[in-house]
């Protein structure tokens, strides 16, 4: 038994640090070898918090009309989260003309 509570403490050790907090940004982009980031940024961000209220507006749309963008040319997605997603935030980040 003592065993089985070792090895479970070490997964937990292993796989928490990544689950207490994360900020990560990542391309919403297949070629990104022909990546043109264009003059203007907008974001748009959803929240939600103890899994069970979300709100907001995450969408594609929404960041371009948010900076004012008409042709998309690259995008990002950034999440931030707190304990297993007690708290999170998804944002689309465009950049285009």
């Amino acid at each position: 038994m003592r065993r089985w509570k070792i090895l479970a403490l070490a997964v937990l050790l292993v796989t928490a640090p990544a689950c207490m907090y994360s900020n990560i940004k990542v391309p919403l982009d297949t070629d990104l070898h022909e990546t043109q980031m264009g003059d203007k940024v907008g974001e748009s961000t959803y929240r939600s918090v103890l899994w069970l209220f979300a709100w907001g507006d995450a969408g594609t749309d929404a960041a371009a009309r948010e900076g004012g963008i008409t042709t998309l040319r690259h995008m990002d997605q950034q999440v931030f989260l707190i304990l297993f997603g007690l708290y999170r935030t998804q944002t689309t980040i465009v950049y285009g003309d």
